[in-house]
């Protein structure tokens, strides 16, 4: 019953911040391209910082999770006499999650950041130019997430 909650809440995880990066690139950057730049940034720096809070959450309970999943069929494994070898899929997705996260930390502690300066001192070119870098490595994280549910999807069952 825990693996199965946990696994729930993974899975759970991914959706909200995958499915928000989708929204944020794909249907709210472009509605918001033809509004006046004060407007635009202050609209994107608010919507961004709750965005990320709920991506701050998820991506630690998706890591958390994840981690705990695979301690525990480890140690299934091993406690009952084998010999535990993480799978390639699991390898994979744990890897691109670990890089998952450190981009978006990037994104958050830094780039949001510069770009509330930037909001705060009305330089709407400067914070034009952070969120560019926020749009570029959204667009990678997504590609990043995109790869490990393909990957985690398409994995052999046999």
């Amino acid at each position: 019953m825990l693996y199965a909650t946990l696994k729930t809440l993974h899975v759970l995880s991914i959706i909200v911040w995958i499915g928000g990066m989708v929204f944020a690139h794909f249907f709210l950057r472009p509605a918001v391209a033809r509004l006046e730049p004060p407007v635009r940034l202050t609209l994107m720096h608010d919507v961004l910082g709750r965005f990320f809070q709920a991506v701050l959450a998820a991506s630690l309970l998706a890591l958390a999770s994840g981690v705990w999943m695979l301690g525990r069929v480890a140690k299934q494994v091993v406690q009952s006499g084998g010999n535990f070898q993480m799978p390639l899929a699991w390898t994979v997705m744990a890897v691109l999650g670990v890089a998952m996260v450190a981009i978006f930390m990037h994104i958050r502690f830094a780039l949001y950041k510069r770009l509330g300066r930037a909001v705060a001192a009305s330089d709407w070119a400067a914070g034009g130019a952070a969120l560019a870098q926020i749009r570029t490595w959204v667009s990678i994280n997504l590609g990043i997430g995109v790869v490990v549910v393909v990957v985690t999807l398409m994995r052999s069952t046999s």
